[in-house]
């Protein structure tokens, strides 16, 4: 186990002192989420606003939701991610797409994050929900669970206006994930589902995509190589 995975181990084993063991335990999943499958069901208690709510899957449908999980609030890389999203929330609106994230913290921790000022390692506010997983059954479901610290792994799933999970990325502990390539990877699915047209690699709006047959597709081979 890396030294940073054992430091925040270390401070699940402190939390998991404060409440009874029965609440931190998580049965096994024998199924997670997949890609072309629908996406897991979730409810909980989230920050949304400064205010406490109860959000669930259903609540998202018609849109594309970016699902993320991090593993603890009050660290080192979590901030950064959730305030590069947060700041460039409207980005992903404006293309009928919501984000929400998703740690094993409480929402009176969350609530807490947030209103913590920047300066001293806080979120200095939030403009996308924040949604407490205390019980760990949503990362279990999503298959991002570290059961013996508590914590999830970095997973990011992008889920169709249908409930359809289209994207999946999960990144060990250390390293934090690209607003840009999740933006991207949106535009491209929305964009072959408007024009049926596939995408190619590191593909950009108003870029060349591909017909999807043998005969067709040697235009864009044409043009590129």
């Amino acid at each position: 186990m890396s030294f940073f995975l054992k430091s925040l181990a270390r401070t699940a084993s402190c939390l998991s002192r404060q409440v009874p063991s029965r609440s931190l335990h998580v049965a096994p999943r024998l199924l997670a989420a997949q890609v072309t499958q629908p996406a897991p069901n979730f409810k909980g208690k989230a920050v949304v606003d400064g205010q406490f709510k109860d959000i669930q899957l259903a609540d998202y449908q018609g849109k594309y939701l970016v699902l993320f999980f991090y593993p603890l609030d009050f660290t080192f890389v979590c901030p950064t991610e959730i305030i590069a999203f947060s700041d460039r929330a409207k980005e992903f609106r404006d293309i009928g797409a919501e984000l929400i994230a998703v740690s094993t913290d409480s929402h009176f921790s969350h609530l807490a994050w947030i209103n913590t000022p920047r300066k001293q390692g806080g979120l200095g506010g939030a403009n996308i929900p924040l949604l407490a997983d205390f019980n760990k059954n949503i990362s279990a479901d999503y298959g991002v669970l570290l059961p013996e610290a508590g914590l999830a792994l970095r997973g990011l799933f992008i889920i169709d206006p249908k409930g359809v999970v289209r994207q999946i990325t999960i990144n060990d502990l250390p390293v934090g994930r690209s607003v840009d390539e999740t933006l991207r990877l949106i535009k491209a699915f929305q964009f072959v589902e408007k024009h049926g047209e596939v995408c190619p690699a590191n593909w950009q709006p108003d870029s060349p995509t591909i017909k999807p047959d043998p005969k067709n597709s040697q235009e864009y081979f044409g043009k590129v190589n």
